[in-house]
């Protein structure tokens, strides 16, 4: 085939959607860093959106890299540094990212790699170890009140959401923020070890991670962190419903590596567009109880620039920082 045929086939191909559009930049081999241990919720959506890329022909190849450790921190450094310029290489990131770097005032610039697009909201739910004394989230307040550092709370990394959830508790408890004893774990698999084995007082994380300890009552739900009982667990009372005015959700997102260019930024975009819309993709949210939260490009920057903003003044106002 002469050249010039050759290409006129190709976009020919491209117009009819039957290119995926990660493959202008980089073949479609593509490499998802997961700044997280396996089996926690950045790990399941780094791996659940690598198939629904695969599924939706999105991709030829994905390869995935998990540096868990520092609420993501110790994986954003070599992305950072080993993903310039790449356009087939893609970070999982979210609110427990941003609050991480918040806490450990951290001098890595999240903001130097590229804003892709947000994926999901989830939020939180509160469980008790099977074997615990307490039967309920009143029963943790009231040790709470007696003797804050009494009461273990687990969890992923300092700043996370369920972290910034229980030192919000605490305040509403009327309990100085500082005073909790947070455990943080490296991923959600070592928190849900801890949960299990009796080694905290309470954990935290979002719900499809404790989904199935739940449904085998290994853990005990007794809140969740949404303004409404969520469909999955009509069940589990809301924090406000226990008098604690509490809201807090997580999400998870998409960065690309730092100065690629508009043109490989488009096409990792509309490659993830096109996935959020695949079959696999929405098996995965209904798997998981993820709730769509598709945000984009620019949008997205601007969403992550005042996430910084409002996760710095509620960490503040808990007294999780000056």
């Amino acid at each position: 085939m002469r050249r010039d045929a050759f290409l006129k086939s190709l976009a020919a191909l491209a117009a009819t959607g039957a290119l995926p559009a990660a493959w202008a930049q980089a073949g479609a081999n593509l490499k998802i860093l997961i700044p997280a241990n396996p089996g926690g919720g950045w790990d399941t959506t780094g791996r659940a959106l690598g198939k629904a890329m695969l599924d939706a022909k999105q991709a030829a190849t994905v390869t995935y890299d998990n540096k868990g450790g520092a609420a993501g921190a110790l994986g954003l450094a070599p992305f950072l540094a080993g993903a310039k310029g790449d356009g087939g290489q893609m970070m999982v990131m979210g609110a427990v990212m941003l609050g991480g770097l918040i806490t450990s005032k951290s001098p890595l610039n999240l903001m130097q790699a590229t804003p892709l697009a947000r994926l999901t909201t989830e939020y939180n739910v509160f469980v008790l170890p099977a074997n615990s004394p307490h039967k309920t989230m009143a029963d943790v307040i009231a040790q709470l009140k007696k003797d804050p550092g009494s009461v273990k709370w687990g969890g992923g990394s300092r700043g996370a959401t369920e972290h910034i959830a229980a030192a919000m508790i605490a305040r509403e408890a009327g309990v100085d923020p500082a005073k909790i004893n947070y455990v943080a774990f490296r991923g959600g698999g070592e928190a849900t070890a801890a949960i299990l084995g009796g080694n905290v007082t309470i954990g935290g994380s979002g719900l499809s991670e404790f989904a199935e300890y739940i449904a085998t009552a290994k853990m005990k739900p007794i809140a969740v962190t949404s303004a409404q009982r969520l469909p999955s667990a009509k069940d589990v009372p809301t924090l406000k419903e226990q008098g604690l005015n509490v809201e807090i959700g997580n999400w998870r997102g998409v960065f690309g590596g730092p100065g690629i260019t508009p043109a490989q930024r488009k096409g990792l975009i509309d490659a993830l567009v096109a996935t959020t819309k695949s079959a696999s993709w929405q098996e995965a949210l209904k798997k998981n109880d993820w709730t769509p939260a598709l945000l984009t490009g620019d949008e997205f920057t601007k969403f992550v620039d005042n996430e910084f903003a409002s996760l710095r003044a509620i960490m503040v106002k808990s007294g999780m920082i000056s």
